[in-house]
């Protein structure tokens, strides 16, 4: 999402006259895009603010001989979560922008630009912010026509989330979920094609739980019709969403990949409940095992997280225990850490960190382990059993 978020952003300000430019020290202005999903992607913005604050100077010309850092923006789920925090953390930082709010951003950038004093404007930018709080974002930011890739587009087809897994801090940062006009996803997948892109991936937050007055398995069969599309795919998919009319669905669509991304998260049921995440250890591997009846030769990919609030061993083992028994193809593996505002944050984060390291390692060996040895060429000679973990 935030790959796509930057484009959009990219695709304002070069439509409102700005240069993009591979080189920090020739910018006028720096953003962050900014993820609050995990501790160490917030740490690694606070550092480069710093460090870009502090190195970068831009020169203001021979006339007033004056010499100034450039304009700092923060924007995305960690303006949203931290707001006006950020100002008094980060002082040199000149502007905030959430999520919703992509959009004004090239016309702060002009004003800040023209103003000698900008810190007198930290209040006028917290206000107007603050006050866009649940609001939608415009459809035509989407239609800018900047992709990055020449060959390749991602294509937003819903906003925010409503599933609110108590360690996720997506639906307090980008809202409830909401989904674009099938419409207007379709009027962009055209554009992009008549820019000579041939693929396309669809993203949501929870792709699958699309619906506007048609449901997602429609709009899949409406994608795969566009002409001059070569390929698609989609994620990121929620279990409780998943059906095998979805599977049937990929099995059928010749333009779309057999490519299918279900984070499990955890194998036990108690950690899984505790985690809101609306589904049970056998219904995730019911679809597992649907999955692979119907759609031939499907790569599947997963996320996990280890070392949650009042995880035990035999609860660890549960997840290594599926991990095993599933085989994915790959495998996105988590150390728990504790988001602000989450409902998991009013627990006690009580699993030691060398224990959730050791937990990390144990799975991180087995996946490479699993995966290593499904890329091997003849690795689709054996017949796979997937039998379920005790």
């Amino acid at each position: 999402m935030n790959v796509r978020d930057s484009e959009v952003i990219a695709g304002l300000l070069k439509s409102d006259g700005c240069e993009l430019t591979a080189n920090p020290d020739d910018a006028d202005a720096i953003i962050f895009n900014t993820c609050s999903v995990r501790q160490h992607a917030e740490d690694k913005v606070w550092s480069e603010v710093g460090r870009y604050a502090k190195r970068r100077t831009r020169d203001d010309g021979p006339k007033t001989n004056k010499r100034r850092t450039p304009i700092i923006g923060i924007v995305g789920c960690m303006a949203q979560n931290y707001k006006d925090e950020i100002f008094r953390r980060t002082p040199q930082v000149d502007f905030v922008v959430g999520p919703s709010d992509i959009h004004r951003i090239p016309g702060i950038i002009k004003s800040l630009l023209t103003i000698d004093h900008r810190l007198s404007t930290h209040g006028f930018f917290e206000r107007r912010i603050w006050e866009t709080d649940g609001s939608i974002r415009p459809d035509e930011i989407y239609h800018t026509g900047f992709h990055e890739d020449k060959e390749h587009a991602y294509v937003v087809i819903s906003e925010g989330c409503s599933n609110y897994c108590s360690y996720c801090v997506v639906p307090y940062v980008r809202g409830e979920l909401h989904n674009r006009n099938y419409e207007d996803i379709l009027k962009e997948i055209k554009e992009a094609i008549d820019k000579g892109i041939t693929k396309i991936t669809l993203l949501g937050q929870n792709v699958n739980g699309y619906k506007f007055t048609v449901g997602f398995v429609e709009l899949l069969k409406m994608v795969n019709d566009v002409t001059g599309l070569k390929e698609f795919s989609f994620v990121t998919s929620h279990p409780k969403d998943t059906t095998v009319e979805l599977f049937k669905t990929m099995s059928e669509c010749e333009k779309l990949k057999k490519y299918l991304h279900l984070p499990v998260q955890s194998g036990s049921d108690r950690i899984l409940k505790l985690m809101n995440r609306g589904y049970a250890q056998k219904f995730y591997l019911d679809l597992v095992e649907n999955y692979r009846k119907i759609v031939k030769g499907g790569l599947l990919t997963t996320d996990v997280i280890l070392g949650f609030p009042t995880e035990t061993e035999e609860d660890f083992q549960a997840t290594l225990d599926l991990v095993k028994s599933v085989e994915f193809d790959a495998a996105y593996i988590f150390k728990y850490s504790t988001r602000s505002n989450t409902k998991a944050a009013d627990a006690p984060d009580d699993v030691p960190q060398e224990e959730k390291e050791r937990r990390h390692a144990l799975i991180l060996e087995l996946q490479r382990g699993i995966s290593l040895r499904k890329k091997q060429p003849d690795a689709g000679c054996c017949q796979r059993t997937n039998r379920k973990p005790a």
